[in-house]
């Protein structure tokens, strides 16, 4: 992986992003793409689009979703203490203990999840799991007039960002859940833009919003772009690791390759080309089954207007929607090569009607 490729990977995963509140990262987007784009564009959802060949008659949109998981302040008390409501899915309980980080207006402000302490808590305390409602962010204000100089209603709200490696060139940070999609589509922009073969097509990379919230950018985007072949990029459950059944999820590890998907939300001609391309250029891949629609972008591209080849390759991601979402750097590497070879070889007379 270039340095610069890295770098803008750890630059978007620093940054947030939480479901509409996703401008600051897409600006990282759009500085990166400036220096191989043809075209790029931001539309009324926020999505941004980075095109290669954007006049062509066929044309190919890879998406991945910038958007993170995350909170929004809905109230403030008396005593200064901010109560949230989640946006995305959140297990409540990895929240308590966590350093958070609220993005005001005047710059961000630290503060943290906690609830009374063990040794308070009665024994039908302790065998509750707690809810959202009952969690609160403690930003050390004095009071709530303190508290409302710097936060307002509706400010978002992240866990404490930050990105670390761990061995076997694995890595470790918030919201992997998808800015490895995001990246893995920009970069196999990238990639093709400067590889070997000439583009034939027109190539859309898409950094899709809200997607955590019901696969909504991708819709537009889709729509506006209008696509004959799509593919998503997002993560999916890593089985390697305790706790996780093999035969419900499937074989899955980290290291050992992007996963393409098989099943009814895929077009079986756009996953032999995506295969061929892997096989072709000894990529590492696994493979894995979904029998119905999924939870992707894919999802919303597959039923675009009259209908789109759409494919879905994904990261595999231990530990999903927590603080410590762990990928592997060769995965997300191997998987902008596979997309960039896929399009490469695409040719505006191929027929994907199944």
């Amino acid at each position: 992986m270039e340095t610069a490729a890295l770098k803008f990977f750890k630059n978007i995963l620093e940054t947030p992003s939480p479901s509409g509140y996703e401008n600051p990262m897409q600006q990282i987007v759009r500085d990166y793409v400036a220096d191989f784009a043809d075209d790029v564009k931001t539309d009324l959802h926020g999505n941004v689009i980075a095109a290669k060949n954007p006049d062509a008659k066929f044309r190919v949109m890879f998406a991945g979703h910038c958007d993170q998981i995350g909170l929004i302040v809905s109230h403030i008390d008396d005593e200064g203490y901010l109560y949230v409501q989640p946006i995305g899915g959140w297990d409540v309980e990895v929240l308590i203990g966590q350093r958070m980080t609220v993005w005001t207006s005047t710059g961000p402000l630290v503060g943290v999840i906690a609830r009374k302490p063990i040794h308070l808590l009665t024994e039908d305390e302790r065998k509750q799991v707690p809810k959202m409602k009952d969690l609160w962010i403690d930003i050390g204000a004095a009071d709530k007039k303190e508290a409302g100089k710097l936060v307002r209603i509706g400010d978002s709200v992240t866990v404490q960002l930050g990105y670390c490696e761990v061995l076997n060139k694995f890595a470790v940070s918030p919201a992997m859940d998808d800015k490895t999609g995001c990246w893995v589509v920009i970069e196999a922009l990238r990639r093709a833009s400067k590889g070997r073969k000439k583009l034939k097509c027109g190539v859309f990379s898409v950094s899709t919003v809200q997607e955590e919230i019901g696969l909504r950018g991708a819709r537009t985007a889709a729509y506006g772009i209008d696509p004959q072949v799509g593919v998503a990029v997002d993560v999916t459950h890593a089985t390697d690791c305790p706790t996780i059944e093999k035969k419900e999820e499937g074989d899955i590890r980290l290291g050992k390759g992007p996963v393409i998907h098989r099943g009814p939300n895929m077009n079986p001609k756009v996953v032999e080309r995506l295969i061929e391309a892997a096989d072709g250029n000894k990529i590492a891949y696994q493979l894995a089954a979904s029998g119905k629609a999924t939870g992707t972008d894919a999802n919303s591209i597959q039923i675009n207007r009259a209908g789109v080849a759409t494919g879905l390759v994904s990261i595999p991601n231990r530990y999903m929607h927590s603080p410590v979402e762990m990928i592997s750097l060769d995965d997300i590497d191997h998987a902008a090569d596979l997309l960039a070879r896929f399009v490469e070889n695409i040719d505006p007379a191929m027929d994907f009607t199944p």
